[in-house]
């Protein structure tokens, strides 16, 4: 049987505390660290579709601060997930959460979430465009296609 292939919409963000420390998620589903991402639901914008994922993987409401640019290189947009192969074209933002994480939040999603040093990124970070941090630390009006 042919393995099917498919491209996606999704949407990620990188989500900075004061201390300019990133926040990452411990996937449920793949047990890696990761930023908060998702995929875009029929019938909403990439801006509704990220702040319904960092709403669901985080229990907290957000706002989108900034839109960093597209990811779509095969290269790192590509999984294969048994018997297909998805390329995700990724709209990645930068969002600021409008509250605290509850302490210890957890879900069938989450295993856990933490902002980590930029220095500090986890070795089992999972697979992402290999720019994602540099372009997130960008301060520029530069929209990035990758």
């Amino acid at each position: 049987m042919e393995n099917p292939k498919q491209i996606l919409p999704s949407v990620a963000a990188a989500i900075f505390n004061e201390q300019g420390e990133i926040l990452l998620q411990k996937r449920s589903d793949v047990n890696q660290w990761c930023i908060i991402s998702g995929h875009v639901e029929f019938g909403e914008t990439v801006q509704q579709a990220i702040l319904r994922e960092i709403k669901e993987e985080t229990n907290t409401a957000a706002e989108i601060v900034r839109f960093i640019g597209v990811y779509s290189t095969p290269e790192s947009s590509t999984y294969i997930y048994g018997a297909r192969t998805v390329q995700y074209v990724t709209s990645y933002f930068e969002a600021r959460l409008l509250e605290a994480i509850p302490n210890c939040f957890s879900n069938s999603e989450t295993q856990e979430l933490k902002f980590f040093g930029i220095d500090q990124i986890p070795a089992d970070f999972a697979l992402i465009n290999p720019y994602w941090l540099t372009d997130a630390l960008d301060r520029s009006t530069t929209v990035f296609i990758r």
